[in-house]
């Protein structure tokens, strides 16, 4: 018989690994794992030296796991280079830097239980509910790690869109549905209390995520601005008015806590109870529940992230998606009522805070429209796209630099030392500037280039707030003589710049969405922008010691806007008594006669029940806007070239209205302000400039640059700011920095 070709021999028993040589099974030799080998899981390992292939294959897995472990080296040396910090900590002993989020999740928290009642609750190790644990999970790598967060997610927004489309068939009753759709319009976006398709869904099932409780404070709550409305007021009346909501909510709230069974939806609760008190004034009231609030978050543990929990609590994807989402809530509503009622700030974030991070992003694409708004001769609000998601994300950016300006600069004991103080001016400025340069264009408002119509409310709204936290950080400067002596670099007319023009752009914003909403929707952190610009302009007359006519004019503006949102919000009555005292003190009647007026254009300034103007794609520019079209600038530059009122009148087509035009003169009602509800609100000055200030000129090269005489600047310091929390009393922290003279 002839000899078989060599190809066609078998492969050499040697040439298999000790486990399929063993089980006298066939072996593919593959490396470094045959095939028999790796689907079981098994070592695999060959008894003869590695064939020259397999030494060439090792040799080149080596050298590129070297080049890549030294280009990491060298990333990390860049890296401390570039943070002082790092650098020095490495300086210390030969330690090994490992990525924070990393090191983190290698360390699990004990403490997280579901109680015999089903509730999950948190105790820390030196509790009396837990003995401590020596047991630490392994953490998972990154990769899993991303892995597991994109299914999370995947899983998170089919359920939701799952949940949104039942909610458009489940038929709720007026006045209830709508309130509810008032408040995912208005409140939803800007506070993200409430995760929308968990509280839908157990609406429908009495869950979890729902409550009568929580139910009644969102209907008690969106009363404040649907009462007014015609398609709803009379509805309430069997309601006495809405109160019975708010009668409701209370002692239900109060009940859950009396028997101790409290959970997410009694957090819920009590956020909307305290920002309802904010509003009406109540100061008591909503310093308590928004207390109550917090301390329920560590109760439940929801301010330690998620994912360092041992797994006893098994939360679901939905679970954690929801108190990462009211951790945030929380951290937010915190900084807000501490500055409302000038207080230090009670929640901080840490390293082991859950991630400022939300999962579930369909609310971004979703379509808004103004709940409760009517445009007359069939007009309609243009198909606009929400992002409440990634606003939501932002205002959370700028509650964390608030937070510092709180702690350093408005400190009620007053812990910061001056050089504490003018490094947080230094430090927050350049982060309000990246948080600025970072805020994507559709969310972005340049008060000299603002679109025909409003975008949705919470935009207008968290370009305000970024207005009003740059005035808190940069106006304490202008007033503090004796930082001034002592830090002779403080001598900065920035300060003034800034100043300036984030008061002005805050009106600008506040009549563009005013003439498109109307006024019955200003919510309050809106009414507190406005509060705060007023108190730029009654700085300068008080630090010129002469009321210019335009700032006199924005004044006028800013008092007939309070005057007329006071409604819905009662403690801008406290606010305008405050502004009211000022100007008396400064011997300034704010009724006098108004400049002279301007001759009336053909386009009559259109209110908010008239047709909104043929719009362009949201934050497109007018034509008029030339090459420019997509520049945006930053405060400094939020400030229109001077140009005569006749030039801006005939570059002003029928497609953007003027915004600022004629002027209609105040009724003088006797003492106090006291502006009717139902009179036309005036028109802002036809100029964005300085006031009145001398030698405050804007180039119009650069219309971000001014030329302030030293004086100007000087007499700023000589002059005393209303309190920033709206209180009849002066607070502690207004004696020093940016408080009345020493």
């Amino acid at each position: 018989m002839a000899e078989p070709p060599k190809t066609s021999l078998p492969r050499k028993s040697a040439f298999s690994c000790e486990a399929c040589r063993k089980r006298k099974v066939k072996c593919n030799g593959a490396s470094p794992s045959c095939s028999r080998c790796a689907a079981r899981s098994e070592q695999c390992v060959y008894s003869l030296a590695p064939t020259l292939s397999y030494t060439k294959q090792l040799e080149a897995r080596v050298a590129q796991l070297e080049d890549a472990l030294s280009k990491r080296v060298e990333g990390e040396e860049v890296r401390k280079t570039r943070s002082p910090s790092l650098a020095t900590s490495s300086s210390s002993g030969p330690k090994i830097k490992i990525d924070p989020d990393t090191e983190d999740l290698t360390r699990a928290f004990d403490g997280l239980n579901v109680e015999n009642d089903g509730r999950v609750s948190f105790h820390g190790p030196t509790s009396l509910f837990q003995l401590p644990s020596g047991v630490v999970n392994e953490a998972a790598s990154t990769s899993h790690h991303a892995q597991e967060l994109e299914g999370r997610k995947e899983r998170l927004v089919n359920s939701a869109w799952r949940e949104r489309a039942f909610e458009q068939m489940a038929a709720i009753p007026e006045p209830f549905q709508y309130l509810l759709d008032s408040h995912w319009c208005w409140i939803q976006p800007l506070w993200n209390f409430v995760y929308r398709p968990a509280f839908t869904r157990d609406m429908k099932i009495n869950g979890a995520y729902y409550s009568d409780v929580l139910l009644n404070a969102i209907l008690s709550h969106s009363v404040r601005w649907c009462k007014a409305e015609p398609q709803v007021g009379p509805l309430l009346d069997s309601y006495d008015g809405g109160a019975q909501f708010s009668h409701r909510a209370l002692t239900g709230v109060f009940d859950s806590l009396k028997v101790g069974y409290a959970g997410i939806p009694t957090i819920q609760t009590l956020l909307l109870l305290s920002a309802q008190e904010c509003g009406r004034g109540n100061r008591t009231q909503a310093w308590l529940y928004s207390g109550m609030a917090f301390r329920l978050l560590d109760d439940l543990g929801i301010s330690i992230d998620s994912r360092k929990y041992s797994g006893s609590a098994h939360l679901s994807d939905e679970d954690i998606e929801i108190r990462n989402r009211l951790f945030w809530s929380c951290y937010f509503w915190d900084k807000v009522v501490s500055l409302y009622f000038g207080r230090a700030p009670t929640m901080q974030q840490s390293h082991v805070s859950p991630p400022r991070m939300i999962l579930d992003d369909t609310a971004e694409i979703e379509i808004w429209t103004p709940h409760g708004v009517g445009f007359t001769d069939g007009a309609h609000y243009p198909p606009t796209q929400a992002h409440s998601t990634s606003c939501f994300m932002k205002m959370c950016g700028l509650a964390e630099i608030l937070n510092q300006i709180l702690i350093h600069i408005y400190d009620p004991i007053r812990r910061s030392t001056d050089s504490e103080f003018f490094d947080c001016v230094q430090e927050q400025a350049k982060n309000l500037s990246d948080w600025w340069d970072e805020l994507p264009e559709y969310l972005k408002l340049a008060a000299v280039d603002l679109p025909p119509y409003s975008p949705p409310s919470h935009i207008v709204i968290l370009n305000c707030l970024y207005h009003t936290i740059n005035i808190l950080l940069h106006r304490p400067i202008l007033c503090s003589r004796e930082l001034l002596k002592a830090r002779p670099e403080a001598h900065d007319s920035n300060h003034l710049v800034q100043c300036m023009a984030s008061a002005t752009s805050i009106l600008s914003l506040f009549d563009l969405y005013r003439r498109t909403f109307g006024d019955s929707h200003v919510v309050l952190s809106l009414a507190y922008s406005i509060y705060t610009a007023a108190s730029i302009f009654l700085l300068e007359i008080q630090a010129l010691k002469y009321a210019a006519p335009g700032t006199l004019d924005k004044l006028k503006f800013c008092i007939f806007a309070l005057e007329r949102v006071k409604a819905a919000n009662p403690v801008i009555t406290t606010a305008l008594s405050l502004i009211s005292q000022e100007l008396q003190r400064l011997q300034i009647n704010i009724h006098g006669p108004m400049p002279t007026p301007i001759p009336k254009t053909e386009q009559e300034h259109p209110q908010h029940h008239q047709s909104p103007p043929q719009h362009r794609p949201q934050h497109s520019q007018s034509p008029s806007a030339g090459s420019n079209r997509s520049r945006h600038v930053s405060p400094g530059q939020h400030h229109q070239p001077q140009a005569s009122v006749a030039t801006q009148a005939q570059t002003t087509g029928p497609e953007n209205p003027p915004l600022m035009g004629t002027y209609n003169n105040f009724p003088h009602t006797g003492p106090g302000f006291n502006i009717p509800h139902s009179g036309e609100m005036p028109q802002l000055p036809p100029t964005h400039l300085l006031g009145g200030m001398p030698n405050a000129i804007m180039t119009m090269d650069d219309p971000g640059s001014y030329e302030i005489a030293p004086e100007v600047y000087e007499a700023f310091s000589y002059a005393q700011p209303i309190t920033t929390n709206m209180t009849p009393m002066t607070p502690v922290f207004e004696q020093g920095w940016g408080g009345p003279s020493q």
